[in-house]
């Protein structure tokens, strides 16, 4: 089957606040990281038959759910996962708020690799812990950014944590992290008894067909000591469901996780279930396959245009991930760029000062959208630096 994702619906509701509605109509929205695409069809089906049945109830998560998405894990990377090790959770983000609460202490607070997602660091401010950065050191060839870990600055700050917060693949910054790295990473944690909880959310958008290895598969001891988080909502496009899966093989640590869930009273959406158990069936998985054919044309179409027509500029090669990673800081704007391009391009991107130290100077672009729009959202960036 074809799918044609050179065509986007319009999202324009004015009922409805959204990123194409929060800012005026003559503003390009290329900020909030959920993609212009319809979701596939299978789900779209599961959730018409979930609707028209006519009783929206309460509903939990099944066996058979579980059950989906550890078959997902070990057809995708021939990880064996427990059914019950799987917990559903109301999305990624109250998945790692409850492993910092349950894991994290006023003396022991989390770490994070900055620049990362903004809500990693709403976590001190939620619940009161202290953040504890170890930055990625980022280094140019040409116009393009490389990002790296420093070893010596992660050992020092993981002695201060009781959780570490990994992103892999990471946003904003579309690494996906090799393999030797994360075996490093856990080695250093299970020395300092520190939990590791894997944000893995981009896990299926592989830009360049590489293999992906989920933290938990690297050992018995990266299973004993870590929390994965995944989800289908940006792989499918479907966030607004709020539904994702906690993978937690120790037992102990699952009891523990679960406990506190059921003391916040979180539940998960029923039809973010019904949306969860279509997509990581298998059904959509043509349709994911032609999205990123088109997410790699975007990639690379914006790799070009900058290094062409935007001098001075500087930008990340995504290996995963719809998210770029653009540099200003050689232009010396009188504003942040953010501020810079909604104002004299009418362009919406995300404001790198928001994902911590070592942002700020910085955008992230949402290049998950139609090539034609895309393109227009480059151009008005380019005649507003010219």
């Amino acid at each position: 089957m074809t799918y044609n994702f050179d065509k986007v619906p319009n999202r324009r509701d004015p009922n409805v606040l959204n990123k194409w509605t929060w800012y005026p109509k003559d503003v390009l929205p290329m900020w909030v990281a959920d993609m212009d695409f319809p979701a596939p069809k299978p789900i779209r089906d599961a959730l018409h038959k979930a609707v028209d049945q006519g009783v929206l109830g309460y509903e939990i998560p099944s066996k058979a759910l579980q059950e989906t998405v550890a078959a997902r894990m070990d057809r995708l990377h021939n990880w064996k996962v427990k059914p019950e090790a799987v917990v559903a959770v109301t999305g990624i983000v109250g998945g790692f708020n409850v492993a910092a609460r349950a894991f994290s202490s006023s003396k022991k607070g989390y770490l994070v690799q900055p620049p990362v997602y903004n809500e990693f660091h709403e976590i001190k401010n939620n619940l009161g812990i202290s953040q504890i950065d170890a930055p990625l050191v980022k280094s140019v060839n040409g116009n393009i950014l490389n990002y790296e870990i420093d070893w010596d600055v992660f050992k020092k700050q993981v002695k201060k944590a009781g959780m570490f917060l990994l992103c892999n693949p990471h946003n904003p910054l579309g690494l996906s992290f090799p393999r030797k790295d994360l075996a490093r990473m856990v080695d250093i944690c299970v020395e300092n008894n520190v939990l590791i909880v894997s944000d893995e959310i981009h896990s299926e958008l592989l830009l360049d067909g590489q293999k992906f290895t989920p933290l938990g598969k690297l050992s018995s001891e990266a299973a004993k000591h870590s929390i994965t988080l995944i989800a289908p909502s940006k792989t499918f496009n479907v966030p607004g469901l709020f539904c994702g899966f906690a993978i937690i093989p120790n037992k102990e640590i699952r009891e523990r996780y679960i406990t506190v869930m059921r003391h916040l009273r979180l539940h998960v959406n029923s039809l973010g279930m019904h949306s969860a158990q279509a997509a990581f069936s298998g059904q959509c998985d043509g349709w994911l396959k032609e999205l990123l054919r088109y997410l790699r044309g975007n990639r690379d179409f914006i790799v070009d245009y900058v290094t062409e027509y935007m001098p001075g500029v500087r930008t990340t090669t995504p290996e995963a991930t719809y998210l770029a990673w653009l540099d200003f800081t050689q232009l010396n704007l009188k504003k942040s760029p953010q501020d810079f391009f909604l104002k004299k391009a009418k362009v919406a991107l995300s404001d790198g000062a928001i994902f911590g130290e070592g942002g700020k100077g910085h955008v992230r672009l949402n290049f998950g959208t139609s090539r034609k729009l895309l393109e227009e959202g480059l151009e008005r960036m380019r005649k507003a630096l010219k």
